[in-house]
């Protein structure tokens, strides 16, 4: 059905194949569920593309330039999704927009699960869903309003969630899977009395992934390191990885039955990381189900950790054939809302590798794009899922948004100087950010920092400024301005040369 709309004094001609017909609602109208297409006339215009999960790509590009996307083929299975991934065609997961380059946009959002896909052309502005039919929200005006609306919406339909973390101390960067119960028993003694809330061990503790039993560096096991940590005053976190396994786990050998295949009854491989390539979990297995309820059950009840970083969980969403067909986005969502349930309102759950849609009103916190790096820019990659501090806040800032929704977590910052390639203004970005996002985290062990480090973090710990929104890259933090605009463009791109 084709008829003419209007949002904001606009009027635009949209195209649907849904029963019913556009609703005025809060901020813009809901249009029928099914595919959409708005005719926008609106030529070769800024297009926003919200990345399908948190390390995948975020940001504008102009229609005429080349969509911004996972170039590298295994990169792209572990950091976005491959079904409907187009290298001639501006493309974009849950929502996308076009800036009309006065200051308004025009957005385009789903209101459900069931994968929901856009993309853009000169002319038009389309949505459609892999799986079922949904509303879509549409809007036009000022980019903040339309982004608040859309959150309104989301969060009526989806849920929110509004926990916050605090101050966090991470493992991971310092460490990567090296740690060790030795050392971190004197780090958590250094942290001691230190303005951080949660002390969250990460990757390396695990026999594999897959296999959540402690290795045998950590002889005491996790519910002693989980005591050490209260101990000292704060909430003990662990990294897991639920949704997924290695092809060597002891999970994979003895429990096949957990693992999604796909149509000719292999296994699927959800994405490429410890140097292979790793298999996802059947969320709409029953044994899948158990075996979930029992690992957050003695990771939670039995060991006592109380903030849970869930990492690769877009696994839980890759293409495979379940149970009484369902549908991936829902099999994910019915994952994560078994683990809230088992683990209880109180526990605080980060999703990294999370997809924004279905993880609403069950995960806390999001992590917001690909892991920072002690490094600005790889010279040796463009790839913008890469590990590198750029890549981490150019995405970060592009998911702004969705903070009415729940934590946007945009990795760690640095004080230290050893084994930093990142320059003061680098440095102060990432601090900003953290800031602005309410959600700060790091990396550093005590021991590596210099006096005036030390006291450098504890001061920025402590603090809590005032954040007001100027623009799209431009915020005041404690009265002053923090503009990434350089941060974004080309310019700043350069690797930092000591």
């Amino acid at each position: 059905m084709a008829l003419l709309i209007e949002l904001a004094g606009h009027t635009f001609a949209l195209e649907h194949d849904g029963p019913g017909s556009p609703q005025a609602a809060d901020g813009g109208l809901v249009l029928p569920p099914g595919r959409v297409a708005l005719l926008h006339g609106l030529g070769d215009a800024l297009f926003y593309r919200h990345g399908h999960n948190s390390w995948s790509p975020c940001g504008w590009r102009r229609l005429s330039e080349p969509p911004l996307r996972i170039a590298n083929p295994q990169r792209r299975l572990t950091a976005d999704d491959t079904v409907w991934d187009d290298p001639a065609r501006h493309h974009s997961s849950a929502v996308a927009a076009l800036d009309t380059g006065d200051g308004n946009i025009l957005l385009l959002g789903a209101l459900g699960l069931g994968s929901a896909r856009l993309a853009a052309d000169r002319d038009t502005l389309s949505g459609w869903y892999e799986h079922g039919a949904h509303p879509w929200f549409a809007a036009f005006g000022p980019e903040d309003e339309v982004f608040a609306a859309y959150a309104r919406h989301l969060a009526d339909r989806l849920g929110s969630r509004s926990r916050r973390a605090g101050n966090v101390w991470c493992s991971w960067y310092a460490y990567y899977e090296a740690i060790t119960e030795q050392q971190l028993v004197k780090d958590i003694d250094d942290l001691r009395g230190l303005p951080f809330d949660v002390v969250q061990v990460d990757d390396g503790w695990q026999r594999l992934v897959g296999d959540w039993q402690p290795n045998q560096k950590f002889p005491s096991g996790m519910q002693a390191l989980a005591d050490r940590i209260t101990d000292a005053g704060m909430t003990p976190g662990l990294w897991l990885a639920p949704f997924i396994a290695l092809p060597d786990s002891q999970l994979v050998r003895e429990r096949p039955e957990v693992l999604l295949r796909d149509a000719a009854g292999e296994p699927v491989i959800a994405g490429n990381n410890w140097g292979t390539g790793y298999h996802a979990l059947d969320l709409s297995r029953p044994a899948t189900r158990d075996y979930l309820a029992e690992l957050t059950h003695r990771v939670v009840h039995e060991w006592g950790f109380k903030y849970l970083k869930l990492d690769f969980i877009n696994a839980g969403a890759a293409p495979g054939v379940r149970a009484d067909d369902a549908e991936r986005e829902q099999s994910y969502r019915d994952g994560l809302a078994l683990i809230r349930e088992v683990a209880g309102d109180d526990v605080y759950l980060l999703g990294s590798g999370a997809i924004l849609l279905p993880s609403l009103g069950i995960l806390d916190g999001l992590r917001s794009g690909p892991d920072v790096a002690p490094m600005w820019q790889n010279y040796a990659s463009d790839d913008p899922s890469d590990a590198m501090a750029r890549n981490a806040v150019v995405n970060t800032l592009h998911r702004l948004w969705q903070q009415p929704l729940t934590e946007v977590d945009p990795d760690v910052i640095y004080f230290r100087s050893r084994l930093n390639l990142l320059t003061d203004q680098q440095l102060a970005w990432l601090r900003d950010l953290a800031d602005i996002c309410r959600f700060r985290a790091v990396s550093d062990p005590p021991s590596w920092l210099s006096a005036t480090e030390l006291d450098d973090m504890t001061t920025y710990l402590a603090a809590q400024p005032e954040i007001g929104r100027v623009g799209r890259y431009e915020y005041t933090v404690g009265g002053r301005t923090a503009d990434f605009t350089a941060a974004i463009t080309p310019a700043a791109q350069a690797y930092p040369i000591s």
